[in-house]
This record gives structure tokens, C-alpha cells and sequence, in this order.
């Protein structure tokens, strides 16, 4: 892999991350949800919703406008991020029920959803 991730490093931007929010830091799963043909597009929308018993996917992640379309979203493995969408990595330690939304200008939300 031509990327090491430097892991304490993205731990520290995961705790900052929580710690500007308020919000208590929760480990992410391995895989993720994401939309792969969104990736290039603007703004990136991620939403991390309460674990399904049985489930291995909390996070889901698109670009752009959202779909309802079945196959909108493919599972992947989160050490993959650090090729595909780096600038998302250190949101993943945020709790069930957080969203955020970033664009890749600098702009930057974080909100817990009421209900999921």
C-alpha cells in the first residue's frame, strides 16, 4: 500500500474532531456504506446511524445528491477510505446519530439527526 495511514495521527483528528462537537468518540466498523459513483462530487454527505443487530455497517457516505435507487450505496472496507476519500476518516469516530457534511473547499457541519 502506497499510503500508510499514520493511525495515532488520525485517532488525534478523530478525538479533536469529537471534542470541537461535544460529541463522545465511538470506534467506526471495518466496512462502510458508500456511494462509489458519487465520490468526486460535491458536497460529501456522511450519516452514521444505530448499528443493526447483526450488522456490520453504521456509516454511510455519498457525494452530491442523495438516491433512493437500490444499489445507491456499496459496502467497503474502511482502511479503503484512505485511497478513495481520505478527507472523510476523521469523522469516523463520531457517535450513532451524528451526520456531517464537508465540501472540499474547507467547509465543514457536524449535527446529531433527532431520530433515525
Amino acid at each position: 500500500m502506497a499510503n500508510k495511514v499514520d493511525l495515532s495521527a488520525l485517532n488525534e483528528q478523530q478525538k479533536q474532531i469529537c471534542e470541537k462537537y461535544g460529541l463522545p468518540m465511538y470506534p467506526p466498523e471495518k466496512m462502510v456504506a458508500i456511494a462509489l459513483d458519487t465520490l468526486y462530487k460535491s458536497p460529501i454527505y456522511g450519516s452514521r446511524i444505530q448499528l443493526p443487530e447483526g450488522g456490520t455497517i453504521s456509516w454511510f457516505i455519498h457525494g452530491g445528491e442523495y438516491s433512493t435507487a437500490s444499489g445507491f450505496y456499496q459496502a467497503l472496507h474502511a482502511s479503503h477510505l484512505m485511497e478513495e476519500l481520505p478527507e472523510v476518516l476523521k469523522y469516523l469516530s463520531l457517535p450513532e446519530g451524528a451526520r456531517f457534511i464537508i465540501d472540499r473547499e474547507g467547509y465543514e457541519d457536524v449535527w446529531m439527526s433527532g431520530s433515525e
